[in-house]
């Protein structure tokens, strides 16, 4: 487990700390890396938010959350950045008009959608999860947001589950970012 991107590695450390693992869950054979602990504990989210708003401040125009825990990440993060926040959701929990993109997921696929009034011309967008794996979602995330009108400059995640090379399916373009690598 590492981190990619020269974030402080004190804050980095503190992140772990509070990142719980959780043996089949939500299946048998399944490693699953709860976020609980970090966001129910006000010292470490702060440091986590305080870090990535570091990183980002001037970069971005706005901040794109994806449903749902990129949610709880985003929020804070463009309050601190002084930027506004997109929601990328699932199907029908937007009032319209939306936009939409279909993508295929391991087993099945699925849809995300974006109000477009939402997104303005040429605006440089981070879109920030929790968790990067196959890349299915953020790229279609990504994906929405160019069809909006919008840049999406980068991808940021809490965590990177590597063997699944999810970056690799974000093309070129998309500058990606992790905390932490698994």
């Amino acid at each position: 487990m590492s981190s990619d991107n020269n974030f402080p590695q004190d804050v980095v450390d503190l992140v772990r700390s509070h990142v719980r693992e959780v043996q089949d869950f939500p299946a048998r054979g399944v490693l699953f890396r709860d976020i609980t602990p970090l966001i129910a504990d006000p010292e470490g989210f702060a440091a986590l938010i305080k870090m990535l708003a570091d990183k980002y401040r001037g970069k971005v125009d706005a901040v794109a959350g994806l449903e749902s825990r990129g949610f709880i990440l985003a929020a804070p993060l463009a309050v601190a950045l002084g930027v506004g926040m997109l929601t990328v959701r699932k199907a029908g929990r937007l009032p319209g008009p939306v936009v939409g993109i279909d993508y295929d997921l391991e087993y099945g696929s699925a849809r995300m959608e974006l109000q477009p009034f939402t997104v303005e011309d040429g605006q440089r967008v981070l879109v920030l999860d929790d968790v990067l794996a196959t890349g299915g979602t953020a790229g279609a995330a990504c994906d929405l947001i160019r069809q909006a009108g919008g840049d999406p400059v980068g991808l940021c995640v809490l965590i990177e589950l590597t063997e699944f090379s999810g970056r690799d399916y974000l093309g070129e373009g998309v500058e990606v970012d992790s905390v932490l690598q698994y």
